[in-house]
């Protein structure tokens, strides 16, 4: 934001600007004692995503790049996951979260 860096041209980092945003709307309607479990898990995944994209895009080693990409995946599979519990839990319908990820 600040400098131009690479990850700032991956049309892939754009989208999960969006989705941190999405992340946080959706989390402050979970319930309140989800506060210090799936909120925050949610919140530090989704910015996982962001960070390790960031972080391997700065990497000149292919080998690097890719191990930090595959870390970013892996949190986005756990951001995922934790919608899916919170469909599970009945904190949402699918049809509630039907525009998250769909950037």
């Amino acid at each position: 934001m600040f400098i131009k860096l690479n990850h700032q041209a991956l049309d892939v980092y754009k989208d999960v600007r969006e989705l941190i945003k999405e992340i946080h709307f959706i989390s402050i309607k979970l319930p309140g004692e989800e506060k210090f479990n799936m909120v925050h898990q949610m919140r530090r995944a989704a910015l996982a995503v962001k960070l390790n994209l960031a972080e391997g895009a700065s990497r000149r080693s292919p080998a690097e790049r890719k191990r930090f990409f595959e870390v970013s995946r892996g949190s986005l599979i756990e951001v995922d996951a934790i919608l899916e519990t919170a469909v599970d839990l009945k904190y949402f319908s699918v049809e509630q979260l039907a525009t998250t990820g769909n950037l």
